[in-house]
């Protein structure tokens, strides 16, 4: 009997040492993500942008009357009235003071600007419309300017759940009424508490 417990001991020492000496290595996850998923949407969002480059191209080929110019950050836009004063641009903080309507690229009313009402936007502070916050830094007071805007510095893949859809590029004509300068600009030595 005591042999018997002597060897029950032994292997169960021996299958302790052997337990815990075994390296353990970790679980591998079910699933691994190679990113395809995110290729496949870049390549969607590449040909997305393509398509619509090209529809605003030909608006912008058959349009002889207006000189469009193309922005460095994927628009277009021509003047409708310029300012031949030199004023200054808004600048981040100003509040702009404008009016604006929204269009289809094929001229269609989305918004009018009786809907739209007149828009009191803090540059660069406040969350607008992407193309629109970019563009108005571009005007002078008085100026009237329409852009033409891919979906992606418009309202993006997810429309505005009213009237635009869903990567939907747009026509936005922009009025910029006043120019309402920072009254207490922070600078670099102003403290912020």
């Amino acid at each position: 009997m005591k042999g018997l417990k002597i060897i029950s001991l032994l292997l169960l020492g021996m299958n302790l040492v052997t337990c815990c000496s075994q390296k353990q290595e970790a679980r591998r996850p079910v699933s691994q993500k190679s990113g395809e998923f995110m290729k496949q949407s870049i390549e969607r969002n590449k040909k997305l942008n393509q398509g619509e480059e090209k529809l605003i191209a030909a608006i912008i080929k058959k349009d002889t009357v207006n000189d469009y110019i193309a922005s460095t950050k994927g628009y277009w836009y021509y003047y409708v009235s310029k300012n031949v004063n030199k004023t200054s641009f808004p600048i981040k903080g100003d509040i702009a003071v404008f009016d604006y309507e929204i269009k289809d690229l094929t001229g269609k009313i989305i918004y009018s600007q009786a809907e739209l009402k007149p828009q009191n936007y803090r540059v660069d502070k406040q969350d607008f419309i992407k193309g629109i916050q970019d563009g108005i830094k571009l005007m002078q007071k008085g100026e009237k300017v329409t852009f033409l805007f891919p979906s992606h510095m418009a309202f993006g893949y997810h429309g505005d759940d009213n009237r635009i859809g869903t990567n939907q590029p747009l026509l936005c004509t922009v009025t910029l009424n006043d120019i309402k300068k920072e009254s207490n600009p922070v600078s670099s030595e102003t403290k912020i508490e």
